[in-house]
């Protein structure tokens, strides 16, 4: 986060103006030169760095901004000149409390992380709803998303398991589109075929914000952890989540911040590759039954939800 014309005192508390820089461009890390000189141009007076890398962390420094906030535990931390010392690895705490811990760093104590909520533009809403009628999804219909893909993020159900739950589904009267982000058309296409072609796939079709608001007119969202999982809990739809049973990736952590969820977790004991130890594969979240996860479906898609829509 960077903030500018910043300032503090016991009255006002802390103040700024945020805005968003891309750190990407064309899936690529934009270059060091570029970077330094749209943070140069900004005039920032403040930096939390909730993602630390060396490369960030020294981009700031000459940069020239001058409260930079930042873990205490790296070998570059010395670039930060407010330092929090807390450990992430063994998953304590969610990672939303963490990076408001970060806050420490700038004297305030005792933040709390609320559960998010994204609005949907009207815009967005629009372009949502063209891909709906393209899909063949009426209005009002109940439908399910499935999201299938990670991206590496953690163990993940299996494509198998995908579509024999988009067939239980439908089967059960409900319509199933296999959404998926760029690169991930081969996985959406394997869960269609385990599903006998009862899926709807819908791949590459969205920017960010109206995946948000695709995402929002679903009756409910299941997937593995990953990022979609998380708009899905912002906008007030209702999700069901897959994750292991490891610190660094476990639902503790990375869990979705909304009260209309289901989570299922392996038990890692129970798995005949890691037999309780180290988690090495995806085979432990076999254990997650499909029959069980419909009907955590049934349940959830009958909960009241709210959609938040700024025109």
């Amino acid at each position: 986060m960077l903030l500018r014309n910043y300032t503090k005192d016991i009255a006002s508390g802390y103040e700024g103006l945020s805005e968003v820089l891309t750190y990407d461009h064309a899936g690529k890390p934009k270059s060091f030169l570029e970077m330094l000189h749209e943070l140069k141009r900004g005039r920032y007076d403040l930096a939390i760095v909730a993602f630390p890398r060396f490369r960030i962390a020294l981009l700031l420094l000459i940069a020239g901004i001058p409260v930079r906030v930042g873990t205490g535990y790296r070998w570059y931390s010395f670039l930060f000149n407010r330092k929090v010392f807390e450990h992430r690895k063994t998953g304590e705490r969610h990672e939303s409390e963490y990076n408001v811990g970060l806050l420490r760093g700038l004297g305030l104590e005792n933040g709390r992380s609320a559960n998010p909520r994204l609005k949907v533009l009207e815009e967005d809403r629009l372009a949502a709803l063209t891909v709906m009628h393209e899909s063949g999804i009426q209005r009002g219909e109940p439908w399910v998303i499935l999201h299938p893909g990670s991206g590496g993020s953690a163990r993940d159900w299996s494509p198998e398991n995908f579509g024999r739950l988009a067939k239980a589904l439908h089967d059960d009267g409900y319509k199933v589109v296999i959404t998926g982000g760029p690169g991930e058309n081969e996985i959406v296409q394997q869960v269609v075929n385990h599903s006998e072609g009862k899926g709807v796939p819908v791949v590459g079709r969205f920017q960010l914000r109206e995946l948000a608001a695709f995402i929002s007119f679903a009756g409910l969202f299941v997937a593995n952890s990953t990022g979609p999982l998380h708009i899905a809990a912002a906008v007030g739809t209702p999700v069901i989540g897959f994750y292991p049973d490891i610190p660094a990736c476990s639902v503790k952590r990375w869990g979705p911040l909304s009260e209309q969820k289901k989570i299922f977790v392996p038990d890692r004991s129970k798995c005949p590759l890691c037999q309780g130890g180290d988690c090495r594969s995806n085979i432990c979240m076999e254990q997650i039954a499909v029959d069980n996860v419909v009907e955590a479906v049934r349940e959830l898609i009958s909960t009241p939800k709210s959609v938040s829509i700024e025109t």
